[in-house]
C-alpha cells in the first residue's frame, strides 16, 4: 500500500547552512524539490522549472485567489509562493518532497500542512554563525550586523518546528535528518492504515485456511 510521500520543510536562520544541507539530502536520496514561483524577472542562467516558476503579478495574484499557493509572501516589491500542484503530485505518488525555506515561510506551510515535517537548522554557536557569514565575503559592517541580528532573533522560532539539527558538519546534520525521516515513516499514526490491512488479511488467512 502507499503510504504517501513526506514534506520536509528546512529552514533557519541565515549562515546556518541549510541550502548546503538541502542539496546534500537531494544527492543522497531521490527526493521531489519543490521549486518556488515568483514574479521577479529570471537573472542569467535561471531556468524555468528548475530555478523557479516565473510569473506575472497578475498570473500569481490569481493563483493567490485560487488558494494555489501553500505559502506566499511579498520581498521587496517582488511575489514569492510555493505552488500546491507539483507537492501534492509528489506526495500522492509515495516521493517525498522538500522545501527549504525561511522561518515565516515554514511557518505558513505548517498552517496549511501540519502533517509536514519542519526541521530547524542551528549552527554549532552564534560565534560560528557570525564566522560563516563573514566567510561569504558578501557582506558590508552594517548588512553583518543586520544579518546577525536576524538570526539571533529567528532561533527563537526553534519551538515551532519538530525536530532541531546542529549543524556541526554537513555530513552529521545529513545523517541526522535521514534518522529523522526513517523514524517517521515508521510512526503508527503515519502507517495505521498499512497496518489494519495487514491484520485484516491475518484474519483472512485464519478464517479460510
Amino acid at each position: 500500500m502507499n503510504q504517501g510521500g513526506l514534506l520536509i520543510v528546512i529552514s533557519g536562520p541565515s549562515g546556518a547552512g541549510k541550502g548546503t544541507i538541502c542539496k546534500a539530502l537531494l544527492k543522497r536520496n531521490d527526493f521531489c524539490l519543490s521549486v518556488s514561483a515568483t514574479t521577479r524577472a529570471p537573472r542569467n542562467g535561471e531556468l524555468e522549472g528548475t530555478n523557479y516558476y516565473f510569473m506575472t503579478k497578475d498570473e500569481f495574484l490569481k493563483k493567490v485567489d485560487e488558494g494555489d499557493f501553500l505559502e506566499f509572501a511579498e520581498v521587496y516589491g517582488n511575489y514569492y509562493g510555493t505552488p500546491k500542484s507539483r507537492v501534492f503530485n509528489c506526495l500522492d505518488k509515495g516521493n517525498d518532497v522538500i522545501l527549504e525555506i525561511d522561518i515565516q515561510g515554514a511557518l505558513k506551510v505548517k498552517e496549511n500542512y501540519p502533517e509536514g515535517i519542519f526541521i530547524f537548522i542551528l549552527p554549532p554557536s552564534m560565534e560560528e554563525l557570525k564566522n560563516r557569514i563573514i566567510n561569504r565575503g558578501s557582506e558590508t559592517p552594517e548588512t553583518l550586523m543586520t544579518r546577525f541580528k536576524s538570526a539571533y532573533k529567528e532561533i527563537n522560532y526553534v519551538s515551532k518546528y519538530n525536530y532541531a539539527v546542529v549543524n556541526d558538519t554537513v555530513d552529521e546534520a545529513v545523517l541526522k535528518i535521514e534518522s529523522i525521516l526513517t523514524a517517521e515513516k515508521c510512526r503508527v499514526d503515519r502507517i495505521k492504515d498499512m497496518i489494519l490491512d495487514s491484520k485484516e488479511g491475518l484474519i483472512h488467512e485464519q478464517l479460510y485456511d
